[in-house]
C-alpha cells in the first residue's frame, strides 16, 4: 500500500508518538478489507509504539478501523481506506491519539474540552475531495481531546447502500447523533460555533473592544493575504477579517500556474498564505462576515454579521468571488441533492450514474472530462454555439464516448422527486422547443460571481457587479481600496490577486502618509 517513500515519511512522523497507540480493525473477506489490513500492518511496523488488533463486533461497519491510546478515552475511526487527500487525516490522527501537540489555538482546544453533550459524528468523504480532510482533521482531533465526542470518517464510494439510505449527493455531509449537521468545508472553529452557540456573541464582544487599525484587509484570499503582507511590512497596524480564510482557493482543485510553483493544490495553497501572512504582526479575524460600509470624521467602519464593528484608517475590499448560479426552478430546492459545484469532491458519489454539466467554458469541460472517467453519461450543455473551452480540451472531451454536448441550448429547470434530481430540460435555441434528459446529477460550472451584495449604494460598481478601481486600487470611496476577482480588473487569476493586493496595500499606505 505504501511505497518505500512514503513509509520514510510516515515513520519519521511516528517518532514524534508520546504514547502508545492501538489500532482496532474490523474486517470482512472483501478486497478492500485485504488492502485495509495491507496498509495496518505497515503501519504498525513503523513504530514499536504501534499495535494492530481486530475487533469482530457485528454492528461495526466492514471494513474500518478506530485509532485508540489505551488509558485514553479516544473514539476516532475510518470506515475505508484513507489514502489520496485524506491521507493526512490519518497521520494527523495517529499523532494526536499518541500524544503529539495539535497545532491549534490554547483557547480552541479549551473550547473542545468544555462541550457538554454526547456527539457522534459521522462524515461521508470521498477520497478525491479537496474539502474533506478539514472536516475530517477538525472532529478527529475533537475526538482526541473530547471523550465524549466519537468521530466516524466513510468512504463513500466504499459505502454505497448508505449513501443511498441516507440521500447523500454531496461531501463532506456530516451527520451529528443521526441527524444531518452541514455539508461541505467547515473549519474546527465553524464547528464549534454551531455547537457551542453562545461563542458568537462572545466573539463580538472582543471584536468591538478592538482598537482602529491603519488598514483593514477585509477578505483573506490571495489578494487579502498579499494586501495584509505588504500593509504589515510599512509597520502599520494591520488587520484582515474573513469569511473564511483562503476563499475561493480552498475550492481549486490544482493550481498549476502561479509562478515558481509548479504544482500544488488549492487547500495547501490556502494554508501557505495563512502561514505566510502569520509570520508579520497582521490581526487575523476569521468566520466573519462583513454586512455594511460605513464612514466618519476619516475613520471606515465594517460592520459584521455578528454585530460587531471594526474600524480602520484605510480598508482594502478583497472578498472575492463565489461560484455562478443557473438561476432556474430545482437549481436551489436540490443542491447538495444532485446539484453541485465542484466535480472533483462530488464525482465520486455519481459513480456509474448520468449526469449533465452547465457550461462549455475551460471548467465546463475539464469536469465533463473528470466526470466521464466516473459516471455512465456526461451530457455538456452550452448556451452559446460553440463551446469555449481551449482547443486541446475540446479535442480531449470529443474522443470520449460516453459525453454528448449540446451547444446553443438554454437550461430551463432542474427536475427532482422531492428528495433528488432525476432530470434536467433545456430549451434548444436554434428551434425554441424545450427537451428533457432524465439523470441523477447536475454540475453547474459557469463561472464566478463578485462578493459585492453588501455593498450596492456604497460605492461605484460596474453592471456586473464588480468594484471599479482605478491603477491604485482606490475605490470611488477616500481611502477604500480594493483587489482581486471582486474588482473590474480583468483576467480572474490567483496570480493577478496577489499582485492587485499587494498593489491596494501601497496605495493604502500612500493614502495614509498623504492624509
Amino acid at each position: 500500500m505504501l511505497d518505500n517513500n512514503l513509509k520514510a515519511q510516515l515513520k519519521a512522523y511516528l517518532e514524534r508518538l508520546t504514547r502508545p497507540i492501538q489500532l482496532v480493525a474490523s474486517l470482512d473477506d472483501s478486497d478492500k478489507a485485504k488492502e485495509m489490513q495491507s496498509l495496518l500492518n505497515e503501519i504498525a511496523e513503523l513504530s514499536d509504539k504501534i499495535s494492530l488488533s481486530e475487533n469482530n463486533d457485528p454492528a461495526v461497519r466492514k471494513p474500518s478501523f478506530a485509532i485508540t491510546s489505551p488509558g485514553h478515552d479516544i473514539s476516532l475511526s475510518f470506515a475505508g481506506i484513507p489514502m489520496g487527500h485524506e491521507f493526512t487525516s490519518l497521520v494527523l490522527a495517529l499523532l494526536q491519539a499518541g500524544g503529539h501537540p495539535p497545532k491549534v489555538d490554547a483557547d480552541v482546544i479549551e473550547q473542545i474540552k468544555n462541550l457538554d453533550g454526547d456527539f457522534l459524528f459521522e462524515t461521508y468523504i470521498s477520497l478525491t475531495c479537496q474539502n474533506c480532510p478539514e472536516v475530517v482533521q477538525s472532529l478527529n482531533l475533537m475526538a482526541v481531546l473530547n471523550p465524549r465526542i466519537q468521530s466516524v470518517t466513510i468512504d463513500g464510494a466504499l459505502f454505497q447502500q448508505e449513501v443511498e439510505q441516507r440521500q447523500i449527493m454531496a461531501v463532506p455531509t456530516i451527520f451529528l447523533n443521526g441527524q444531518v449537521f452541514g455539508q461541505g468545508r467547515m473549519s474546527v472553529e465553524e464547528i464549534l460555533a454551531k455547537l457551542d452557540t453562545g461563542s458568537v456573541q462572545r466573539a463580538a464582544e472582543k471584536l468591538d473592544a478592538k482598537a482602529p487599525y491603519d488598514v483593514l484587509i477585509v477578505g483573506g484570499g490571495p489578494a487579502g493575504s498579499a494586501a495584509a503582507i505588504y500593509a504589515a511590512r510599512k509597520g502599520i497596524r494591520t488587520g484582515i477579517v474573513a469569511e473564511r480564510f483562503g476563499g475561493q482557493v480552498l475550492d481549486t482543485m490544482s493550481i498549476e500556474n502561479f509562478v515558481s510553483v509548479t504544482e500544488t493544490e488549492g487547500p495547501k495553497f490556502a494554508v501557505a498564505l495563512e502561514q505566510h501572512v502569520k509570520a508579520y504582526d497582521v490581526d487575523i479575524t476569521n468566520l466573519q462576515r462583513a454586512e455594511k460600509l460605513t464612514q466618519q470624521d476619516g475613520m471606515t467602519s465594517i460592520q459584521l454579521a455578528s454585530g460587531a464593528t471594526l474600524k480602520a484608517k484605510a480598508v482594502i475590499l478583497a472578498t472575492g468571488a463565489r461560484w455562478r448560479e443557473v438561476n432556474v426552478p430545482g437549481e436551489k430546492e436540490y443542491r447538495n441533492h444532485g446539484v453541485a459545484y465542484c466535480p472533483h469532491c462530488d464525482g465520486p458519489l455519481f459513480k456509474g450514474k448520468r449526469v449533465a454539466v452547465i457550461g462549455g467554458g475551460n471548467s465546463g469541460v475539464e469536469a465533463a472530462i473528470d466526470l466521464a472517467g466516473i459516471v455512465s453519461h456526461v451530457t455538456l450543455i452550452e448556451f452559446a454555439t460553440e463551446l469555449r473551452a481551449d482547443a486541446v480540451l475540446q479535442k480531449k472531451l470529443h474522443s470520449l464516448p460516453n459525453v454528448t454536448v449540446i451547444t446553443q441550448a438554454q437550461t430551463t429547470e432542474i427536475h427532482g422527486d422531492g428528495h433528488k434530481v432525476n432530470g434536467i430540460s433545456y430549451k434548444d435555441r436554434a428551434t425554441e422547443v424545450v427537451k428533457h434528459i432524465e439523470l441523477e446529477g447536475v454540475f453547474v460550472q459557469i463561472g464566478l460571481v463578485p462578493n459585492t451584495e453588501w455593498l450596492k449604494g456604497t460605492l461605484e460598481l460596474s453592471r456586473h457587479g464588480e468594484i471599479i478601481v482605478d491603477a491604485r486600487g482606490q475605490t470611488s470611496l477616500p481611502g477604500v481600496f480594493a483587489a482581486g476577482d471582486v474588482t473590474t480588473v480583468p483576467y480572474k487569476q490567483i496570480v493577478i490577486a496577489v499582485g492587485e493586493g499587494a498593489k491596494a496595500a501601497l496605495g493604502a499606505f500612500d493614502h495614509l502618509i498623504r492624509s
